[in-house]
């Protein structure tokens, strides 16, 4: 396989989050926001980042601005994105693109009408002057020395509602000299059957008057076939692909990069990125998760943190044996790891392949892989869960293998006052009594919540003990009512997240109340904080 370099220019991998991605209801990028994800974009190695619509918005303006200045690109060249001049005016004299040749981007992407229907109703123009309008504004912008790609919008609804008009669009912006006609499906509604045979007729068409013209693929995901269209129009010959961070975009999203570029590289065996590149994937994509501030998806596509993860019991039985049989990729190629999720599933083998990820060798000792199988579902009958709480699991099989419960302090009681005034709550207080280390101490904690003082209490009794706890905090909190048949008395079972400020671990607990649930998974995370720490346990 030959290697890509900034230079090589047989494929395109083409990301447009900071334009069309940032149209995701939620999200709302600061200039600051993108250009720390265009650094995240050219660090993974796409070829071409679509910064905005500069002169369309003040935003995008400054950021193209900012960008010559702040942004040392190894791998991308940045896109300025536009429109074609508008009718009856003249390229030369058009404001907008005078903000595009302003903008200082190399290399400018035009959105032109390709459907008869939005020609005449959109723009109120004839069909030949919107032919005139993208001639004229290409060749003008390579005039200024701009490399020049055109999305032709609408195009596959275009295409059968009039396909000789839509191959006429086509066919002006490559003889005015576009490297790129990129195809959109901008309703999103195209599937992969239809794509490929429309991308390979085109291209048939382009043949004709160019031999070698490149066509690019657009794809919207409201079908949720973004990715396989565009895998489509590549196995149809499409050099040129668009994506999003994420699958960010408008409504449901565009065709999300990571699994577009998983399948070139591993499915297809095409290069796209430089060397070394791929293995960054799931970093890339939780670094820009973070930037516009929404939750990583957990069951994406290489990515997600659920990508590689194996509960059913017979899966972990192959799996001991070649973990190629139940996954498609060995994990670590994209930057991911295989996880065994620990539940009322598991067998013997799951248990010994999630105790050897924590680093218990189980193998050789059948009879307490068997007694941690058999806690493990009692537990989970009474409605505990260890797929997301993989150190309250750590405990419970450290607990099995010493034969006794690691502990940094003997609990005598706790207890939590919450007072209500005449209109609203005035004050949460908890009051915890226990044994440390010989010490008898007793504790009180003030808090927003029952919970959170509770917490406070915890940590004011065991701070000068344990000085660690100083670092620990609770990031993440989950309550989930339990089936039952007694409402209100239902079972509860509570999720904590907890840090040390390098690293994270969640704790789950399961009682009759949310408070007394809470404390259960409190006590984990202090627990395995203090292990991780280094501390012993001395009650």
């Amino acid at each position: 396989m030959t290697e890509v370099s900034r230079t090589d220019d047989s494929f395109h991998v083409f990301d447009t989050t900071l334009r069309d991605g940032a149209q995701r209801e939620g999200i709302n990028l600061t200039v600051a926001d993108k250009l720390a994800i265009a650094r995240h974009l050219d660090e993974f190695g796409v070829g071409f980042i679509e910064g905005g619509w500069p002169g369309a918005n003040p935003r995008d303006t400054e950021f193209f601005a900012r960008a010559s200045a702040e942004l040392d690109l190894r791998h991308a060249r940045l896109v300025a994105f536009g429109a074609t001049r508008r009718a009856g005016g003249k390229a030369a004299e058009d404001p907008q693109l005078a903000a595009l040749v302003a903008s200082g981007a190399p290399v400018v992407t035009l959105v032109a009408k390709a459907h008869d229907r939005h020609v005449e109703l959109a723009l109120r123009t004839t069909l030949d002057e919107n032919l005139e309008m993208v001639r004229d504004s290409v060749e003008f912008l390579r005039a200024q020395g701009r490399r020049v790609f055109i999305d032709c919008e609408h195009f596959f609804d275009g295409y059968r509602a009039n396909r000789e008009y839509a191959l006429a669009v086509v066919r002006t912006a490559h003889q005015a000299g576009a490297d790129v006609v990129v195809l959109c499906d901008t309703n999103g509604g195209m599937l992969p059957a239809g794509v490929r045979e429309i991308v390979a007729d085109v291209l048939a068409h382009c043949e004709s008057y160019r031999p070698g013209a490149r066509l690019g693929i657009h794809a919207q995901d409201d079908t949720g076939c973004a990715v396989a269209n565009t895998l489509a129009a590549v196995d149809a010959g499409a050099t040129h692909v668009q994506c999003t961070a994420n699958g960010y975009g408008e409504r449901v999203g565009n065709a999300n990069l990571f699994p577009v570029v998983g399948a070139l590289e591993i499915k297809y065996d095409r290069r796209v990125l430089p060397a070394g590149r791929l293995a960054e994937m799931t970093r890339i994509s939780h670094a820009i998760a973070e930037i516009v501030n929404l939750a990583p998806s957990t069951h994406q596509p290489y990515v997600g943190y659920s990508a590689f993860a194996h509960k059913a019991g017979l899966h972990a039985s192959a799996i001991k044996v070649d973990p190629d049989l139940y996954q498609h990729i060995d994990p670590e190629r994209v930057g991911n790891t295989m996880r065994m999720l620990v539940s009322d599933m598991a067998g013997r083998a799951s248990i010994e392949l999630k105790g050897k990820e924590l680093g218990y060798d189980l193998s050789t000792d059948r009879d307490l892989a068997g007694r941690v199988v058999a806690k493990v579902k009692e537990q989970e009958n009474l409605g505990y869960t260890y797929e997301s709480a993989d150190a309250s699991f750590e405990l419970l099989l450290r607990d099995e293998v010493s034969g006794s419960r690691d502990r940094f302090y003997t609990l005598e009681s706790w207890r939590t006052i919450s007072e209500q005034g005449p209109n609203s709550f005035t004050g949460n207080e908890a009051t915890v009594k226990l044994w440390a280390k010989g010490e008898r101490r007793i504790a009180t904690g003030e808090g927003n919540g029952p919970v959170n003082a509770l917490d406070q209490a915890l940590r004011i009794a065991l701070e000068g003990i344990y000085p660690p706890l100083a670092r620990f905090e609770l990031v993440d909190y989950k309550v989930r009512i339990l089936e039952g048949q007694h409402g209100t008395g239902s079972k509860t079972r509570v999720l904590i997240e907890s840090t040390d400020g390098t690293s994270t671990w969640s704790t789950v607990g399961v009682a009759d109340n949310v408070v007394a649930a809470s404390w259960l998974a409190l006590e984990d995370a202090y627990t395995y904080g203090l292990i991780r720490a280094g501390l012993e346990p001395t009650a």
